[in-house]
């Protein structure tokens, strides 16, 4: 007969399990000095200070906090390499802002010489892009490293689910910036005089979500040590 745990405690949960493939201690020291180094490097003279720290706060934030739960709850070496390049793609825009991005240009030269009609800086598209597809897989390591999900449809959903309500939040902190600051946020904005530019931004995010879990579920579920 299964005991009861007395009146007034708490009963145990289940350590989060260990996965089996995190980085190494090179490969995990490697990301963190590219991304740091990054970051200190957009400090210096930021194109815009203001836009700088709206961008790179998520950063700033998340590597200590990673750094600081790390012993306790590693994370699998593709969602650590995920994290680290969503991280050095909002350094990139914060540093020069969206609208004006060095790298943002090549690829909008590089659209035009394959015949598309680019017009604007797309490093905003790309981090929307990113937006969803970081978070998705961040969403899925959560949910079956600390819950009793397993990989199908539900997990799917609310991986996307997870990943446009983060991308909404977003949208929130845009409108509460232009409503805060006017057209000081303009920068951070980054509309680029398009009209349906928020609905784009979420268009990208889902697009980037489901390519993201199509594209790295086989591989995450063998570095979380799940066997189909």
């Amino acid at each position: 007969m299964t005991s009861m745990p007395a009146a007034g405690t708490r009963a145990a949960h289940p350590a989060a399990p260990m996965p089996a493939r995190p980085p190494s201690r090179i490969e995990a020291w490697l990301l963190v000095l590219a991304v740091a180094g990054a970051l200190l490097a957009s400090a210096i003279a930021p194109a815009d200070r203001m836009t700088w720290f709206m961008e790179v706060v998520w950063v700033i934030v998340a590597l200590p906090l990673i750094a600081w739960r790390w012993r306790a709850f590693p994370l699998t070496l593709l969602l650590s390499c995920l994290l680290a390049l969503h991280a050095l793609v909002l350094i990139h825009g914060g540093a020069y802002t969206y609208a004006e991005t060095p790298l943002g240009f090549a690829m909008r030269d590089a659209f035009r010489a394959l015949g598309f009609d680019a017009v604007r800086n797309p490093w905003d598209r790309l981090g929307h892009v990113m937006q969803g597809f970081v978070p998705a897989l961040l969403a899925r390591e959560l949910l079956l490293r600390c819950t009793p999900l397993r990989p199908g449809a539900w997990l799917t959903y609310l991986c996307i689910a997870a990943a446009l309500s983060f991308s909404a939040f977003f949208e929130m902190l845009e409108w509460w910036a232009a409503l805060v600051y006017g057209a000081d946020a303009d920068a951070f904005l980054a509309t680029q005089g398009d009209v349906w530019d928020t609905q784009w931004d979420m268009f990208l995010c889902l697009c980037g979500a489901c390519a993201s879990l199509l594209l790295w579920s086989r591989l995450h579920d063998r570095q979380l040590g799940i066997s189909r």
